[in-house]
């Protein structure tokens, strides 16, 4: 049975459904560009199980079901057709919600996304996974920052901002659910049968999703654009600006 997510609406326009990361949620993942979108769309925000305000799954989560559920929150909320902003895990959710339901998507933009986890993410993921079950939040966020911060904004942190970075990492309660899926996630067959525009962002210094997998995701999709801003995988925070900018120009044609 498809659910609805809780969700933000904002603004008014063209739709644009937001598709958020593993272990995020709206607000942490698209919160500093959410005013600025919604000037020019109606923008829909769901929170997936275990983020924000939607309760957390008792059942492994399914790429199937985030999208069935994400484009049923939109359609719930008044938005019949949109295009998708996907983000990390998102840009997977995004590109099965594309194939699953055509008549509906418009468009897509994916920012540090990936069609399969190569060995290095899945390492990467697995020690995540770990850490979770582990319980300890302070090795968590420092790991989290450590290959989630690009070494460009993360080197230049003074001690006191490194440590209020740490501080201020929050980890939703579904995040184990999430991280399961991301490690799960293949796309790869599907993408050749994307027919709406997409542009594909890509974040040069990420340590999490290298350049490459996402440059693969861009290749598979039939005439995707493929740009680079210079940013880890936190580019919310790194390049907030370049990102809006590279995400508002492909909305405005």
């Amino acid at each position: 049975m498809t659910e609805h997510f809780s969700h933000v609406v904002r603004g008014s326009g063209p739709g644009l459904l937001l598709a958020h990361g593993g272990g995020g949620g709206i607000e942490a993942n698209f919160g500093p560009i959410l005013d600025d979108l919604a000037r020019t769309h109606t923008v829909v925000g769901p929170d997936y199980p275990g983020s924000g305000a939607t309760p957390r799954s008792d059942e492994p989560l399914t790429l199937d079901g985030l999208a069935d559920s994400l484009v049923a929150t939109a359609v719930s909320a008044g938005v019949e057709r949109f295009t998708i902003l996907g983000y990390s895990l998102g840009t997977a959710v995004a590109v099965r919600a594309a194939t699953r339901h055509p008549e509906r998507v418009t468009g897509l933009v994916l920012t540090a996304g990936f069609a399969h986890p190569t060995n290095q993410m899945r390492l990467a993921v697995d020690v995540w996974r770990e850490l979770l079950d582990l319980g300890n939040k302070e090795l968590l966020a420092k790991y989290l920052t450590f290959a989630g911060v690009g070494f460009g904004y993360l080197n230049a942190l003074s001690p006191q901002e490194l440590e209020g970075a740490l501080a201020g990492l929050a980890v939703p309660e579904g995040a184990p659910e999430h991280v399961d899926l991301v490690a799960s996630v293949d796309t790869r067959a599907e993408l050749g049968r994307i027919t709406v525009p997409a542009l594909v962002i890509g974040t040069r210094q990420d340590v999490l999703v290298p350049i490459g997998v996402q440059r693969e995701l861009a290749d598979g999709i039939p005439g995707a654009e493929f740009v680079e801003i210079a940013s880890g995988h936190s580019m919310q925070a790194e390049a907030r600006d370049e990102w809006l900018a590279r995400i508002r120009d492909f909305l405005d044609r």
